[in-house]
């Protein structure tokens, strides 16, 4: 994982608790860093949990983790459902001046979906997912977040509603910041295709109406910032059917090149907004040490040949994950030095 992210320009990477066992303690958090430093290639920063093994019932120590050296909490993959359970998390997490991310999905109306919902879905007979799932979730996250004075950060953001939802929240002075993927800016439904289960994640590629909407919201800075949402998965597990198959793409190795050439090289988008928006911004959110080039700062440095032509081929990836609908693309844009800590990782 950690050389993926080097290979790819990434000199620090925030890891959501949604593994097997969850980080849900501070024993969690302090292995994570442990085997970071052992690692010695980038920062692994670890996201806590916010209920005890993601079930939404109890609370997670979130204070002590944060000591532990916790940047944000999370139920990630496990969007929490009860807003009561919900109203609570960001109580606790005004008390300890944490940022809570949110993964902003309403389940019963994304029940058996796989897909965007559309004339797509309908034409490829799978089961849609409503982006009214997205855009309800995000509502009451801000009216919540308004309501406790937390900090709330809107995980990968997909529909154009949602935008609207954002910039009025930040108008009001609501402590929400939010997020978009690079596949979400780059790729629209039809990337599905033939049932590629490289091209399914949640949540779902959405409509070329979005993908601009996404966009715009970026160069606006309504939009604070690009993650990968990085999700490796065995090989097998993809090679399945497209309901059977999990969700979730890599993309470590690829978003500078896709970014570059899509963005900065097709559509002109402000190359210091994508620098900001991949590297400063994300330190300010989470509040750790990074992101700038000033004197005495860490010296985390990655250099960019914006005009280096390259093809990607996952089967050379570091990462352990080749799932990805990018293979075979040709990207104008790559890393060719990453320095961490002042040492050459890359």
């Amino acid at each position: 994982g950690s050389a993926a992210a080097v290979a790819g320009g990434f000199t620090t990477v925030c890891c959501m608790p949604n593994t097997k066992p969850p980080l849900d303690d501070v024993a969690s958090i302090e292995f994570v860093l442990k085997r970071s430093d052992e690692v010695g290639l980038c920062r692994v920063l670890p996201i806590g949990a916010v209920s005890v093994r993601l079930k939404h019932e109890r609370l997670t120590e979130m204070a002590a983790m944060k000591e532990a050296g916790a940047v944000a909490f999370s139920d990630d993959g496990e969007p929490i459902q009860d807003s009561g359970f919900l109203r609570k998390v960001l109580a606790y997490s005004k008390v300890c001046d944490a940022v809570v991310i949110l993964h902003c999905e309403d389940k019963s109306l994304t029940a058996g979906g796989v897909m965007n919902e559309g004339l797509v879905a309908l034409r490829l007979g799978l089961r849609g997912m409503s982006r009214a799932a997205e855009v309800t979730a995000i509502h009451r996250a801000i009216e919540l977040a308004k309501q406790t004075g937390a900090k709330v950060h809107i995980a990968h953001v997909s529909v154009k509603e949602a935008v609207d939802l954002i910039r009025r929240a930040k108008e009001e002075g609501v402590q929400v910041t939010a997020e978009v993927t690079p596949h979400h800016l780059t790729l629209t439904e039809e990337a599905v295709g033939d049932y590629d289960t490289n091209a399914k994640m949640n949540p779902p590629l959405r409509t070329a109406e979005d993908v601009t909407a996404l966009r715009e919201a970026l160069a606006e800075g309504v939009i604070d910032c690009i993650a990968t949402d990085h999700a490796p998965h065995a090989v097998e597990e993809k090679e399945t059917t497209f309901d059977d198959s999990p969700f979730g793409i890599v993309g470590l190795e690829t978003s500078v090149g896709v970014l570059w050439t899509e963005l900065v090289h097709k559509v002109n988008f402000p190359v210091m907004r994508l620098v900001e928006a991949m590297s400063t911004k994300p330190c300010q959110i989470l509040g750790i040490d990074g992101g700038t080039l000033r004197e005495g700062s860490r010296a985390d440095v990655t250099v960019i040949d914006p005009n280096a032509v390259w093809t990607v081929d996952a089967s050379k990836f570091r990462s352990k994950g080749r799932n990805i609908p990018y293979n075979g693309w040709t990207l104008k844009g790559k890393v060719v030095l990453t320095i961490c800590g002042g040492r050459i990782v890359f």
